[in-house]
């Protein structure tokens, strides 16, 4: 009488080289999901600051040459007329320098960038810069170009 064994399941080296290769499959992919997180959000962000310079032009043109007085741009959300909201700034973090801006659609007043996250609109009307919307920001994003560039 003749009993044959039959083999089954996966010995200890196969399972050691699928573990192995799902390592650096894992090595690999993760840090390039990062990447696309990170180029996503930028992305937004200068869609975002598109959207209100926009919304800025056609409120330049609807007043006959006058920009927002306000430093929170709230003329433009008011009857949502130009925009329903401030959309969000998301803006990284900055490594070494401890900086998180988070996600913001904080608008100041502030003529010049500052590291606050948000959006900084220039108001003042003896300014040359009156109605220039910039982020808060003046690092480089991804690219190497400086946030305030743009």
């Amino acid at each position: 009488m003749n009993i044959h064994k039959t083999k089954r399941g996966f010995t200890l080296i196969e399972l050691m080289i699928v573990v192995a290769i799902i390592g650096i499959l894992a090595a690999i992919a993760i840090p390039k999901f990062s990447q696309l997180i990170t180029k996503g959000n930028e992305a937004n962000t200068k869609g975002n600051l598109g959207a209100i310079r926009s919304a800025l032009s056609i409120y330049y043109g609807d007043t006959e040459g006058f920009y927002p007085s306000d430093t929170t741009l709230g003329s433009l959300t008011a009857s949502s007329k130009y925009l329903s909201i401030i959309p969000l700034a998301k803006l990284p973090s900055v490594a070494g320098y401890n900086i998180g801006h988070g996600d913001s659609a904080v608008v100041t007043g502030e003529t010049a960038a500052v590291e606050h996250g948000g959006w900084s609109y220039d108001n003042n009307t003896s300014d040359a810069n009156w109605g220039r919307l910039l982020t808060a920001c003046n690092h480089s994003d991804s690219r190497g170009s400086v946030w305030t560039s743009y």
